[in-house]
Formats: structure tokens, sequence, C-alpha cells
């Protein structure tokens, strides 16, 4: 096992176990990659932990009302809010490789355009409120859901987006803990 890019075993696709396997094959599927992530492969010698955490970002951030472009956005600014260099960097390639869903602007970065007017309103409120309950989340009020209300999210999308918060948390606190590198097959297959 590569242990030289994490605190924890890296265990690579071969060396996993069959059912650790199976959950690296639906990570690629479902994420569209031909490889599996450095996030997922430090997990790799845990199958009861991988599964668990896969199915809650599997969840959270893949299914539901609120467009992935959003939430990989959010992810994008509380990491980089946080400072966790894995997470903003592979959640802002996710994102900006779905740029076009917002913007049909030559050359328009969703990651580089989050406060400019190019951004829907909601998206730029959805991103500063659900920032605000990832790092802060006691500072949360009834204002806070208002404005969500207000930029037009239903109630079932509000719960979606407050559950980002959560997610990112626990993204953030594995890739920071296990010292994973971005993926050079990331940078590599979405820049």
């Amino acid at each position: 096992m590569n242990n030289t890019t994490s605190r924890y075993p890296m265990v690579s696709y071969d060396e996993a176990s069959l059912e650790v396997q199976a959950i690296y094959d639906d990570t690629k599927k479902t994420l569209q990659l031909p490889f599996v992530l450095n996030w997922f492969k430090c997990q790799g010698d845990n199958a009861t932990l991988l599964g668990g955490n896969w199915n809650k970002l599997k969840s959270t951030l893949m299914e539901g009302e609120v467009p992935n472009v959003l939430k990989q956005l959010i992810i994008y600014n509380v990491s980089k809010e946080r400072g966790c260099n894995y997470c903003s960097h592979a959640h802002g390639i996710f994102a900006d490789s779905m740029s076009s869903m917002i913007s049909d602007a030559e050359g328009f970065k969703a990651t580089e355009q989050l406060n400019s007017p190019s951004m829907p309103v909601s998206y730029r409120t959805a991103v500063n409120v659900v920032t605000k309950a990832a790092l802060n989340h006691k500072d949360i009020a009834d204002s806070d859901f208002k404005e969500l209300e207000n930029a037009g999210f239903s109630n079932k999308e509000i719960q979606e987006l407050m559950a980002q918060a959560d997610l990112v948390n626990m993204l953030n606190t594995i890739a920071d803990v296990s010292g994973i590198k971005v993926d050079n097959e990331l940078l590599e297959t979405l820049e």
C-alpha cells in the first residue's frame, strides 16, 4: 500500500477487498470518473467506514432537488474559507466543470464568479448562508432560513442545503486529518 500521501494506508483498487472494490466501483460510476479519488482510498482499509461515508456523500451531494453544481460550490466555498486544500481544489474542479449550467458566457468559471452578477442571487444566498452554517452553526437564525425561502428555496431544498454544511465538515475533517493530496488524475481529467 502506498502511504506517501496520507496518514492512513492508501488502498488502491487492486489491493482492495472485494467489498471495498464494489464501493470504489460505485464511486467511479456515480462521480463519472475513471479512477478512485484519494478521499476514498484513504478509507479503503475500513469497508464499514468507507461504505457509511460514501452513502452519506452520495445521498447528500449527488441526490435531491438542489442542483449538484450549487452543492459543489457550497463545498468549494466552505473548504476554501476553512483552508482545506484537498476539498477546495477537488470540489472547485467539479463545480467549474459544471459552470455551463449557470452561464454559457465564454470562459465563465463558477468558482471565480461566486459574488458576481453572473451568479444567480439564489445561488449566492445559498452559498453565503450554508457557509455560515458550516463554519458557525450556532450563529444560524430564523432570518437565515427566511433568506433562503425568499431566494426561492422550498423547505425540502433548505434541508438539503443545510445538510451540505454537515457534509462539508465531514469531507474537510477526513481530508485534513488524513493528509491526502489532490489527485493527479483529477487535475488531468477535469482541468
